[in-house]
């Protein structure tokens, strides 16, 4: 292999489903690099990643983790991404960042769904990547077919630059395509250079000519020579594939077993001869390299430590004690895992952690001039809510500022008072999403909360008019109390809202009274005789009386609450529940499955349709009661091997009867007498 010009600083995403070993490779990586003597292991909980507490316990990645190395005097930092799709955040933003993305996946053809979103998300942004079938070593799975589910989720060309070499059913080398050289694997050494088996001869041949007729796909003349049995130089085979990786035209694939260090050196070299620099995410951004320019790409709260803002700096120089965007730099950090190594700056290419930048969120771009022309991605819509409340009294105040830090620190977690029900909501991705962030305030800020399933904002409306008298008269010594009213109730259309008028003439009821009266009605409109707050109704002041000397606001505004309380239950008060229309978005072999899931949580399917620039799958449309949707994230991504998902909007209210109903009622009595 032809070797390229030390390159500048470069930044490697592994990235993947949940157990395809990516925090495995990052540790095969760093050793390879020298940067660790000793991998670690998930059951040792000694690796360089998921070294925090919550990660330990639950065995696999919980945030970003960061490390930087130098290898063949290299600069380079690699980004291992959170498996689980309910951490899709990081893994978002460290892509966006990197020169190139590894998609680490197993030999399973029947897995190879789950690297759909992945693709989709490095294809829409236009991030270079390669694909890392790991695990080999213990895998039974076929490279090839492999190779072929994954084309089906790629619209890039997978283009296969070894084969497997093969001792019975266990894979124990490989040969490169290019080169064509062939390597036996030797566990916690490198591989060793030996002679391209006889028995695998036409398959490499085979396989060598398609990968040089991917690469002809994109190259006229290279096209002309191979139809005239003209084969290129190994130098310009490398050449097509750099640029072509580049240019997001190809997708090269490598295998191998980050625990045995197999196919590790093979997948550095690739990285180091044909990944871009940090110039292609400046095009890629659709930004000019004008003075200094960073983006915070991750932020996090340490112990100790303070705020740290992690940049990718993209051109120029970031120094301590600089001023970006209005905040003065208080220290400039590398790091490896959990281990930071104080620095005084860091060139364009580098990945450095920022102290102190209290005014700086990720997603922020910094400059001197504190101008940008880059735009960073919303974060991931809701999907899953938790009720909390903390444990100890007198700790809201700590339990807001834990929460500002933690949504900080993960942009796709929000929180909030629910404007319905009054409830403080804490929402994210999914159930263990909101766990991690719980087991993160108890350890980190030692804060214990309790959490529950949140309320259903039910209402309640009525469905029969009515006129109604109320008189408050009160008599205390002194002034007494006096307001009598008759008002007309009466339904309104669904989504009318509320209604208040009078018709009042001779002054029976005084002008100044007249808005106590809406106001008494209003207040008593928070909770009906079916204990909800009531919604469309109209209610018209019709008649009543006054007293000169004993009427006032507070009284009329009673003898509203009174006539209300007395005649709305004689209104056939009924209940409603929101109703949602849900667009689900899942692989189109478990579009099927959706009748089952609908009918089972008392939805309806509106119709289903392909899903626009994504081959094999479907939009489907229901509407869902919204007392079904809290678990809905769970089953569905249960019934799709996790890539299923969806969005939602509330449509309107419907009127909820029956059993059902009246537990819904009955609760709320107890819940609230």
């Amino acid at each position: 292999m032809t070797t390229r010009a030390l390159s500048g600083p470069r930044v490697a995403a592994l990235v993947g489903p949940y157990t395809s070993g990516k925090t495995s490779v990052m540790e095969a990586l760093l050793q390879l690099s020298g940067c660790i003597q000793r991998k670690g292991t998930v059951k040792e909980s000694n690796m360089v990643g998921d070294s925090n507490t919550e990660a330990k316990a639950r065995q696999m990645s919980t945030d970003l983790n960061i490390a930087s190395c130098e290898y063949l005097g290299e600069h380079w930092t690699f980004l291992d991404c959170p498996g689980s799709v309910e951490l899709s955040q990081e893994r978002f933003n460290a892509t966006l960042i990197a020169d190139t993305a590894v998609v680490i996946c197993e030999a399973d053809p029947d897995k190879a769904v789950t690297t759909a979103p992945i693709f989709k998300h490095l294809e829409t942004h236009n991030i270079p990547y390669i694909v890392f079938i790991n695990k080999m070593d213990v895998s039974t799975g076929s490279v090839r077919a492999t190779l072929d589910s994954l084309q089906t989720v790629s619209s890039r060309p997978l283009v296969l630059r070894e084969i497997p070499i093969r001792d019975g059913d266990q894979i124990s080398g490989h040969v490169d395509l290019v080169s064509e050289r062939a390597f036996k694997w030797q566990e916690g050494t490198p591989s060793k250079l030996i002679e391209l088996p006889e028995s695998i001869k036409d398959d490499e041949e085979l396989a060598r000519t398609e990968l040089l007729e991917a690469l002809a796909d994109f190259d006229d003349s290279l096209l002309e020579n191979l139809l005239e049995d003209v084969i290129p130089s190994t130098d310009e085979i490398y050449k097509n594939l750099t640029k072509y990786l580049t240019e997001n035209l190809i997708v090269p694939v490598f295998f191998g077993s980050a625990e045995q260090d197999s196919g590790i050196t093979r997948l550095m070299k690739a990285l180091r001869h044909e990944s871009p620099g940090v110039d292609n995410i400046l095009g890629r951004l659709g930004a000019e390299a004008r003075g200094t320019i960073a983006q915070v790409f991750k932020t996090v709260h340490l112990e100790h430590v303070g705020k740290l803002s992690f940049i990718r700096v993209l051109s120029g120089e970031v120094k301590d004690g600089a001023t970006f965007n209005g905040n003065r730099i208080s220290g400039i950090s590398k790091a490896l895992g959990q281990k930071y190594e104080k620095i005084n700056s860091a060139l364009a290419g580098e990945i450095v952690a920022l102290g102190r930048m209290e005014n700086v969120v990720t997603g922020n771009t910094l400059s001197e001039a504190g101008d940008s022309d880059l735009v960073w991605p919303l974060p991931l819509t809701p999907l899953f809510a938790f009720a909390i409340h903390a444990e100890k009294q007198g700790d809201d105040v700590k339990l807001s500022g834990a929460l500002s830090k933690l949504a900080e620190e993960d942009p796709s977690l929000t929180y909030g008072p629910d404007s319905d029900t009054g409830e403080f909501l804490i929402w994210g991705q999914g159930e263990m999403h909101l766990q991690i962030a719980i087991d993160k305030m108890r350890n980190r800020f030692n804060l214990g909360l309790i959490s529950s399933r949140p309320e259903v904002p039910y209402k309640e409306t009525i469905k029969k008019p009515i006129t109604q008298h109320a008189r408050h008269k009160k008599q205390s010594g002194g002034h007494g109390e006096f307001g009598d009213v008759h008002l007309e109730i009466k339904p309104l259309p669904r989504g009318s809202g509320f209604q208040f008028d009078d018709s009042i003439t001779g002054g029976v009821v005084p002008k100044q009274y007249i808005p106590a009266v809406e106001n008494g009605v209003k207040e008593f409109m928070g909770r009906g005789p079916l204990g909800f707050p009531i919604v469309d109704i109209s209610v018209m002041l019709t008649d009543g009386q006054y007293h000169a000397v004993d009427s006032s606001d507070m009284a009329f505004k009673k003898a509203a609450q009174l006539a209300m309380r007395e005649g709305l239950p004689n209104c056939s008060p009924v209940l409603l529940e929101p109703i949602f229309d849900v667009t689900i978005t899942l692989p189109n072999e478990f579009t099927s499955g959706i009748q089952r899931l609908a009918s089972g949580r008392r939805g309806q399917i509106l119709g289903f349709d392909a899903k626009e620039n994504w081959p094999g799958w479907d939009e489907v449309r229901i509407q869902l009661p919204q007392s079904e949707m809290h678990d809905l994230i769970i089953e569905l991504r249960s019934m799709t091997l996790g890539v299923g998902t969806y969005e939602w909007t509330f449509n309107h209210l419907q009127e909820f009867s029956g059993r059902e109903a009246d537990k819904v009622v009955e609760a709320r009595a107890k819940h609230r007498p």
